[in-house]
This record gives structure tokens, sequence and C-alpha cells, in this order.
């Protein structure tokens, strides 16, 4: 175990493993993956760090990066704390404006971009700050401007190749403490500027620490998948808790490439956010309504013996008897080793899901045919797990039993108050943040409402995204968009009911099982635009939203839709970096179209 600085990490893991394989990323000219030993990860971590001081940073400053997930992001990381400095990882998606404030407010001086538009908008940047002095580029693809503002890493590297600093490096080493800052990690925000949240080194400590404890299944043996972007605390914290074990990294470096590169390694290990595994519902249960009456029948008897053998027994430690065991046998064979196997996770040994709620429905499904899902919760604030699952004895409605020596309470409003090592110290040049987060006697505010139970909590809403409606009731909006985009002609909702009368719904529909549907029907239409103003299509998604919402209460029911052809983004400024609506936004965009749903409830709705 670490004693009390990660600038131990990459030395000790290289004299435990020396040439064994630390980490693989995909070469982009050959398309083939590559391996990246710890001794060779040590290496350039040590050559990096006197880079670093040959370009005059200090210690205790910022560094930031902003690129797809690459192991140089890594190599930068290990290499900063070695000159006791730290890193602000920024979203591969961020713009200038959102590069600006961060550099502006961390006083940061150098940045790592990847590709030509991370350049670019750094550069803007760049040109209109007085705090960032030089860009580091990952790709050498990459055109940059001339000028000392400006190089590729290869040269950067070569800088530290020929440094002689490594006394300098030795004596920043010497003063290392676990109150360092390690991480700056700028939440991205739903409303407001972004907040710097302080990671310190014993808070990642402590976070590896209590993964130990808690999932002593993780060896050196297993594989896996940096899916999310490195920006993200959940991959960010996950990824170091791999690094302290020694579990093989393929980096993913781009998002879009996931199921390809998930096909193509296999990992036993990967994190991701429930969206993810909705969407890999989503294609079983399209592949399922195409199956025979009798086929469908196996399929049904399939997943009803695994959630009996997976969930009625495994789960609670109890034995399955000899008949249940071998039902569960051929149906492992006839169906469930197949259909893991088309996505690439037949060797699983433990999925970690976070960031968004997961519905019960698709745990009971992945848990039942074998698909060890492992759904938690936490924050940015918490260095990620608060809650989790654990392997057997986990409650499925809950969010996970309370990790190891993590401290909660409830408070008002049933808000989950924390403490802890893991919790961070506070928000960086922030006093009024610092002022609303906290309790006066220390705790960290959340802002999520729960139950907690036999050290389980049973997670409530946000509070600050409880609706209250013109009648007085409270309407939880994730709950309700949960629930109707596990349908798969529904690809995303923005649920509005804050001071209506009743509840309303901008949906955004998935054009391809659309289509698909239209077809089979010979519906006619040119465009998209066109498709989603069928009236047989809006009638289909009313009958699945019904569908979605059954045994809900009636305040709670959509009365009214409309349907949008373009889906919410980053780019347009719906979603946050970490996929998280903003409903401001949304509000404001689509102010027309849900003030015509209000207008007149017997009139249809604008659909655009």
């Amino acid at each position: 175990m670490i004693q009390n600085h990660l600038s131990q990490l990459a030395e000790q893991m290289a004299k435990k493993f020396g040439d064994k394989t630390a980490f693989c990323r995909r070469e982009q000219k050959t398309d083939k993956w590559s391996e990246i030993s710890w001794n060779t990860f040590h290496n350039d971590v040590k050559i990096i760090a006197k880079a670093f001081v040959e370009i005059g940073l200090d210690e205790k400053q910022h560094v930031a990066q902003c690129s797809n997930n690459k192991v140089e992001n890594l190599i930068v990381d290990f290499a900063l704390f070695d000159n006791l400095s730290s890193v602000a990882p920024l979203y591969a998606t961020s713009t200038a404006d959102q590069m600006e404030f961060i550099i502006n407010d961390a006083q940061i001086p150098v940045i790592f971009v990847g590709d030509q538009r991370q350049y670019n908008n750094a550069f803007q940047v760049l040109k209109r700050s007085d705090v960032l002095k030089k860009i580091i580029v990952f790709d050498h693809d990459v055109q940059i401007e001339q000028g000392e503002h400006s190089m590729y890493y290869a040269d950067f590297y070569q800088i530290g190749v020929k440094s002689s600093k490594d006394e300098i490096i030795r004596e920043r080493k010497s003063k290392v403490s676990d109150k360092d800052l390690a991480w700056l990690l700028y939440t991205s925000g739903t409303t407001g500027n972004p907040k710097g949240v302080m990671i310190p080194h014993y808070s990642l400590i402590e976070i590896v620490r209590i993964h130990c404890l808690r999932f002593p299944n993780l060896t050196e043996a297993d594989s896996t998948v940096a899916f999310l972007p490195l920006s993200h605390v959940f991959e960010r914290a996950w990824t170091y808790l791999c690094m302290h074990i020694g579990i093989k990294n393929y980096l993913n470096l781009h998002p879009l490439d996931i199921q390809e590169t998930v096909a193509e390694v296999r990992p036993t290990l990967m994190c991701s956010v429930p969206r993810f595994w909705e969407k890999v519902y989503a294609v079983v249960r399209e592949t399922l309504d195409s199956y025979t009456p009798f086929m469908l029948g196996i399929v049904v008897w399939a997943i009803a013996t695994g959630e009996k053998h997976n969930i009625d027994y495994l789960r609670l430690e109890k034995k399955p008897g000899l008949w249940l065991r071998t039902k569960y046998f051929i149906a492992d064979k006839l169906i469930f080793s197949k259909v893991k196997h088309r996505i690439g996770i037949e060797n699983g040994n433990m999925f970690p899901v976070a960031g968004a709620k997961l519905a019960d429905e698709l745990t009971i499904f992945f848990r039942s045919i074998g698909v060890p899902i492992v759904y938690g919760y936490g924050l940015t604030e918490s260095t990620a797990t608060v809650t989790c699952f654990e392997m057997t004895k986990y409650e499925i409605g809950t969010i996970g039993s309370i990790m190891p020596d993590v401290q909660v309470k409830i408070g008002e409003d049933n808000e989950i108050l924390l403490k802890g090592k893991t919790i961070t110290p506070g928000y960086y040049n922030n006093p009024e943040a610092n002022k609303a987060g906290f309790t006066e006697d220390g705790w960290f505010r959340t802002g999520d409402a729960g139950i907690l139970k036999d050290n389980k909590i049973y997670l409530i809403e946000r509070l600050k995204d409880l609706f209250k409606t013109s009648n007085g009731k409270y309407i939880a909006p994730q709950e309700i968009e949960t629930r109707l985009i596990q349908d798969k002609y529904i690809e995303q909702v923005a649920v509005i009911a804050d001071g209506r009368n009743f509840v309303t719904a901008i949906v955004v529909p998935s054009i391809p099982a659309l289509e698909a549907y239209a077809n089979k029907r010979h519906l006619s239409y040119q465009t998209k635009e066109e498709l989603i103003k069928l009236p047989e299509i809006y009638k289909l998604i009313e009958e699945k939203i019904a569908e979605r919402q059954k045994g809900m209460a009636n305040f709670e029911l959509i009365k009214k839709f409309a349907l949008i052809p373009k889906g919410f983004s980053m780019e347009s400024g719906e979603l946050t970096n970490t996929l998280k609506m903003r409903r401001a936004v949304i509000m404001q965009k689509y102010q027309l179209m849900i003030d015509s749903m209000y207008e007149n409830r017997r009139k249809p709705p604008v659909l655009t």
C-alpha cells in the first residue's frame, strides 16, 4: 500500500512488476494495440518530471490536461506529483470559454491538449490570458502556431531526456505530504460556473484502501478498459485503483469506439455510466422482438432461471440445489453465454456502474444472465464512491452499502451528509461555495435525498431537481426519465412540471427505431422531421410512455409531450460534460414548445 503520497506509486509498481504490461493503447496508424510496461511508465514519469523543472514549473502549481484518454495523461499526472504539483483535468469537449475560466481561476501556466480542436481552443485562451504560458500537444499531427508558447509532447519529452535535474526532483519528493493537492477537478455544473474540487493525496490513498477492502476479488490477473473520460472522477479514481493493484488497462481513445474495443479486448472489468447498459439492454430487447414465440419462450424461461439462481440464491449466499444448478447451466449455454460473448463481457469479474440512476429492471436482468453489475453512488467531492453493491448480500432498490470508514448521516429534508478522508476539504478559491457546501460542524452536503437503513442507502432524489407542481405535489423527474429511456423507441427525455399544474415532457425518440417501425408499416415520410409528426408515431410514443409509467401516481403521469428530432448535446449547452441535463437551458430553448403544451390541454402538442 502507498504510504503517504502517490509520487511513490510508479516506482513501487516498476519494482514489483517490471516489464509486465501496465497499459495498452491503440496506435492510430496501425489500429493495433501496443503495450506499455511498468518499467517504461516509471521511466517516462521520471523524464517528464525533469522536463517540468526545465520549463520552470514551481512546486504547488496546477497544470491542466484537455484530451481524450491517453497513457500520456497518466505519465503527466505522476510527473506532476514528483514536483509537488497537481493536475486539473478538463473534459476533452471543453470550449475555449470553459478552459479560460478554469485556467484563470486556478492560475494554470501550462496545458496539455490532444487534438486540433483542443489546441485551437487553448490557443485562443493563450492569446487573451495573462496566466497561460505554454501549450503542449500530444498528437504530432496537430498544426501548431510557431513560437515558444506551443510545442509537441515528443519535444517536451526530449527536454526531459537531456535534463540533469534529478537532484531537484529528489529534493522536491523529500518534502511530500499526504495533504498535498493531487487533483483539482472542476465540476461541470448544471448552473453557473464550475467549482474546483480539491482532492489531496490522502483522499486518493484512502479511496484505494477502502476499495481493496470492499473488493478483494480484484487482482493483477484482471484487465480493464478506460471507457469514461479520465477527467471524470469515476474513471480517474478507478484507474488509480487499477494501477495500485497492477491491473492491465486498455485506454479507449474515442468514446464512440467502446463497443468495438470491448468486443476486441474482452475485459474482466470496466466502469461505466448506466447509459452504456441501457443501450446494451435495448439491443438485447430488440433482438428478442424478432424471435419466434417458441424461441422467446425459451429465453423467458432462461431469464427466470437465472434470476432464481443468481438473485434468489447466490446473492443471499445460499447454495442452489442440483436441479436449479442444472437448469442454470443449460440456460447459460443456450442463451447467456452467447449474449455476453456477442458484447465482449463473457470474462466479467465486476462492472461498476454509477453517475446516474440505474433502473432496478436492468440490475435484475444483467445479474440474472450472469453479468456482475456493481451499482454505486458517489460525487466528485467524495472522490467517487460513497456506497456500492457488494458482490453478495446487495439489496436491489438501494445504491449499495456504505464504503468502509466513510461516515454518512441523514440531515434536514433527508439530505445525505458525508464525512471522512475521501471527502474534499473544500472548493478551490471559492469561500461562498464552501459555506454553502458544508454544515457548520463540517459535514458535506450532497444535495441528494436518501434513506439510511442497515448501512444501505435508498436514494430518493436530487433535492435541487425535485419539481413542485402548482397543485403542491412533488415530482421526481429523474425517476420518470429513467423509466422512459429504457424503451428502445426513446433516446432522451426532459420532464417539465415545476410550477405547472400537470406533467409534460420533451422527448427525443430513437430515429433508427422509428424508421424501422414506420417502414414495416409502410408509413410515408421524407425526413426525420416528417417522421416524428406522423400521428402513428405520436400514438406509438404515447403508448410506450404509458407502459413505462404504470404504477406511478396519477399526478406523476405525463399528460402531454412533444417530439424533437435532434437530441440534447454538450455542444448545444443542453448537457454538462458528465451528460447531466441543464434544465434551465432546455427550458429556455424550448420555451414556446413547452408553453404550447400548457395553453390548452385539448390541443395536440406542437411537434418540431
